[in-house]
């Protein structure tokens, strides 16, 4: 029963047209040539629109770059406050123990007034410094962040300039 099946199928398959499905050749297109000003027209369009397409890929190209130009200028930045941030706790840090280490073999209360006076004067001189130090680390930071931004107006501004 399997092997007449597919026999049927398959003698459909290979069967010429009935008269119930006729052949439409009234339907059929004649075949036309098409004007060389039509071709021509197309032809530009589709190199317009290659060209388009090329800017548009290298400006999002350009944007990507500029974008992990930017990322990449934010991590190290960030990275390097922190990393003196972490270096200004430890100064502290460690100032305050020797402090606290020095203050235990005081003998007279003037002699901790004394050593009290000279550590809060050398904690502000470091607490000046370290500020300074911070704020040079954000200039930077925020100048390199502006760097890519700078050099992607650029030279979109010189690209323009030549077209």
């Amino acid at each position: 029963m399997t092997t007449a099946k597919s026999t049927t199928t398959k003698s459909t398959s290979t069967a010429k047209p009935s008269a119930a499905m006729p052949n439409f050749e009234a339907f059929s297109m004649p075949k036309m040539e098409v004007p060389a000003a039509v071709r021509e027209m197309t032809e530009k369009g589709l190199n317009q629109s290659r060209e388009a397409y090329e800017k548009f890929k290298s400006a999002a190209e350009e944007a990507t770059d500029m974008i992990e130009d930017s990322y990449e200028a934010t991590r190290q930045g960030v990275m390097d406050i922190n990393l003196c941030a972490i270096e200004a706790a430890k100064a502290n840090t460690d100032a305050t123990y020797d402090f606290m280490k020095s203050l235990f073999g005081v003998k007279s209360v003037s002699e901790a007034i004394e050593l009290q006076t000279t550590f809060a004067r050398s904690q502000f001189d470091a607490l000046t410094k370290q500020t300074k130090d911070m704020q040079e680390l954000s200039t930077k930071l925020a100048s390199d962040l502006g760097e890519p931004v700078k050099d992607a107006f650029g030279k979109a501004f010189k690209d323009i300039k030549a077209a």
